[in-house]
């Protein structure tokens, strides 16, 4: 099996090593110096054709054609270098490929490059209080205005990531309450920076609060202008569909998995356990699965490179990201013990065994049952599966709440 990429692929390999030789050199740059480094080497590299390559060139991407293989060189030799890539978070994962999709022009010339600059955060608000995965039943509602040039928005949306820093938040809302659940929301973009919107911080079972975690929202009279509006008035649950898939697919990817085993294994040695029989034959068992997982995405990439439709195995990706990083956390969770429960959670400094120490695997333990629920719920993924992916029935409650 010939798994190279090719003679025009290893000559655009040196092309892009070159590049990020001459132009990402950080040293011992730190703070606003590294920011305008880093803000300085992404514009380069865009004007390049390496970065937003599927964002077109007057919303501030490369609009480069279709080439994966060229998008995998990329990542390798960018991730080599540890030389930045894409802006990360909601905005260029969910809020552009979605405006780029289903936007009007207006949407997209205000919205698109700032936020793959960096100046705009997106958080998400789609959960609420007895609102999960369930985002049919979404109660935040808007109405508009005597004028009708705005809608004012008034409910709670909760679960946040990064809503201490988000500057906007991509939303559904109830615009019809009268109409069949799942016809009745609308998807409105809103700046948070202005009266009528409230954030506070979640204290998690980790014991973290703080900037980088999760906040809920609380919205009296907010406003949203009505150009700011996503699709058809009373449409955005389908509109909200575009946005979780490109969420999954991020959640999806491959690469992380790898680095959490080794992990796992250095933490094994650390805790004197990887002679232990049971531990190795867990340790096996999860690689034989971290393994399997990322040759299904070799699998993939080759199918998109030649064209061919993998048919289901892309739903699976997520749903087998998410179980794998449970099995995961459980045997770090056993190999710790009671020691590391002990340990100040999130404290970033020496542990009783090293470096790292079992208080940095805590949130990871913690935080692993989050990806069950983050980007739909693993019961909606097999849900999912099953219909789209199998042609089963469908789910029974599902229908019923329809």
């Amino acid at each position: 099996m010939d798994l190279s990429y090719g003679e025009a692929a290893e000559a655009f390999r040196k092309e892009v090593r070159g590049f990020i030789k001459a132009a990402w050199q950080p040293g011992e740059l730190r703070g606003a110096e590294l920011k305008d480094h880093i803000r300085a080497f992404r514009r380069a590299a865009i004007e390049q054709g390496y970065l937003y390559r599927s964002v077109p060139k007057r919303y501030g991407g490369s609009e480069q054609p279709v080439d994966v293989i060229r998008a995998q060189v990329i990542r390798e030799e960018f991730g080599r270098a540890r030389a930045p890539m894409e802006v990360g978070g909601n905005g260029v994962n969910m809020t552009v490929p979605t405006l780029l999709e289903k936007g009007t022009e207006e949407q997209r010339e205000l919205f698109i490059r700032p936020t793959i600059e960096g100046d705009y955060i997106w958080g998400q608000g789609y959960s609420e209080p007895g609102s999960g995965s369930d985002l049919a039943s979404v109660r935040t509602k808007a109405e508009l205005s005597a004028d009708g040039s705005k809608w004012i928005v008034n409910g709670q949306k909760i679960w946040t990531s990064q809503g201490m820093q988000a500057t906007h938040m991509f939303m559904l809302v109830r615009t019809e309450p009268d109409a069949p659940k799942h016809d009745g929301i609308t998807y409105l973009l809103m700046d948070l920076n202005q009266p009528g919107v409230t954030r506070r911080p979640i204290r998690q079972m980790t014991g973290e609060q703080g900037s980088h975690t999760f906040c809920e929202f609380f919205f009296d009279n907010a406003e949203a202008p009505v150009s700011w509006q996503v699709g058809e008035r009373g449409q955005g649950w389908y509109v909200s569909r575009t946005t979780l898939k490109h969420e999954r697919a991020s959640i999806g990817s491959a690469d992380g998995l790898g680095s959490q085993f080794r992990k796992l294994v250095e933490l094994a040695q650390e805790m004197g356990r990887i002679g232990d029989p049971l531990v190795r034959d867990r340790l096996a068992e999860i690689e034989g699965r971290v393994l399997s997982h990322r040759y299904t995405s070799f699998r993939l990439f080759s199918c998109a490179a030649a064209g061919e439709d993998p048919g289901a195995v892309p739903l699976l990706m997520k749903l087998l990201l998410t179980e794998i990083g449970h099995d995961i956390a459980l045997l770090a969770q056993d190999l710790i013990g009671e020691e590391g429960m002990t340990e100040p959670l999130g404290a970033g400094g020496r542990g009783p065994r090293g470096p790292r120490g079992p208080n940095k695997w805590l949130d990871q333990i913690m935080g692993s049952l989050g990806n069950s629920i983050a980007g739909g719920a693993s019961n909606i993924q097999r849900n999912i599966i099953g219909e789209r992916g199998l042609g089963l029935p469908r789910d029974l409650a599902m229908s019923a709440e329809k």
